[in-house]
Parts: C-alpha cells; sequence; structure tokens
C-alpha cells in the first residue's frame, strides 16, 4: 500500500514540522478538516498528516469500510488543501495499528520530519493506556485538541499537564463520522457535513448504505 507521503533522502534537508492525526476517517468530514487547519495554526506545524488507521485497539471496526477506499476518500478530500496531506503507511504495518510504532516508522522513513501528535481530549483522558506511552511522551511533543462530553479541554488543567503536553483552543465542530454513517443508512442527506468529492464518491459507490462496491 502506498504511504502517500514521499520521505526526503537529503542529509541537508529543512526540517519539517509535522502534525500526526491519526484516525479511521469513516468517513472523512468537514469537521477533520476545519480541526486540521486550525492545529496546523494554533500548534505552528509545517504539514497535518492524516494518518488513515486499519485498526484501533478501542473502536468496534463492524461499519469500518475498506482502507483503501477510506484512504482514496481522505486523500480526495484533502487535494488542494495547502499544507493538509494524506498518509497510509499503517495500512501496511502489523496489526494492531499502534502509534507508538507509526512513529518509529514515520522518523526513520522521513528524518527530514519533525513530529507532533494530535489527539482529542477524549483520547488524552485513557492516554497512558497506550502501547508505550512513557515512550511517545518523551520523543514527541502533543498537542490536545477539543472534543465533546469528556474530551472538552476545559476539564485539563494545563498546570499538570507534562513537559510537552499543551492545550489547543481550536473549534468545536459539531460533525461525526458516526452521525454521517447514519445519515446515510436513514437514507438522509449529507450536504454540508462532508467536501461535496466525498459526498459523490460515497453516492456512487453506495458506501455504508449495504450495497458498497469498494
Amino acid at each position: 500500500m502506498a504511504e502517500h507521503i514521499v520521505p526526503s533522502s537529503a542529509a541537508d534537508a529543512p526540517v519539517r514540522r509535522v502534525g500526526f492525526f491519526g484516525g479511521s476517517f469513516n468517513p472523512i468530514h468537514n469537521g477533520h478538516i476545519v480541526l486540521a487547519r486550525s492545529l496546523k495554526e494554533a500548534a505552528g506545524l509545517d504539514e497535518v498528516w492524516f494518518v488513515v488507521s486499519p485498526q484501533n485497539p478501542f473502536k468496534r471496526q463492524a461499519d469500518l469500510l475498506s482502507d483503501a477506499a477510506r484512504l482514496e476518500m481522505v486523500s480526495a478530500a484533502l487535494a488542494g488543501e495547502q499544507g493538509l496531506k494524506p498518509c497510509g503507511v499503517e495500512l501496511g504495518m502489523p496489526l494492531p495499528s499502534y502509534t507508538w510504532r507509526t512513529l518509529c516508522r514515520l522518523r526513520r522513513d522521513c528524518p527530514d520530519c519533525r513530529f507532533t501528535l494530535l489527539i482529542g481530549g477524549d483520547n488524552w483522558a485513557r492516554f497512558g493506556q497506550w502501547y508505550h506511552s512513557a515512550d511517545i511522551l518523551a520523543s514527541c511533543p502533543i498537542v490536545i485538541y477539543p472534543r465533546g462530553g469528556e474530551g472538552g479541554v476545559e476539564a485539563i488543567d494545563p498546570a499538570v499537564l507534562p513537559p510537552g503536553v499543551t492545550l489547543a483552543h481550536t473549534p468545536l465542530i459539531g460533525i461525526s463520522s458516526t452521525e454521517v454513517r447514519r445519515r446515510l443508512r436513514c437514507g438522509e442527506p449529507i450536504g454540508g457535513l462532508v467536501p461535496p468529492v466525498v459526498a459523490s464518491m460515497i453516492a456512487e459507490r453506495g458506501w455504508y448504505s449495504g450495497r458498497q462496491a469498494d
């Protein structure tokens, strides 16, 4: 599976500050893109990579679209977006997907990049359960952004955050992939929730409606 990120081999290449924005993107929606734009600005990043995950250890996967389909949607949605890039590196790695393993792979393949982990407040609440969480914390800046409910950053005390971990007060977008899938199952419109190109792909291929052809 192509990674959709071209590593640099030049020893003197300028350092790129890259945000690692992982997720199932099942499907990618407008909230993901608005959030990534805001995080890029708030964290002073050159790029944000949408790292498409084949398997989240904490999520049920029954309605997960194929890896190829989700990466295709992400690539189409980000076409023309300055500094927002699709990344399929995890799709060729052993399951389950763990952020630590992916970061190690990216650092090896992209030595000109310095990665910042972008995670929601809900994931930060259980970050201690992550595989090699202490190693991630020791080797990678982390920026926490707000999510609904328990993921609100207002519930996090900045004074007790470890060094290298910061809060980003980005907009809280009321869109979720779960809601997009629900609407599609019920035959409801998704206009305004996903980029037009993604809406067209979903309609043409019957994704999430029970008649999909990946």
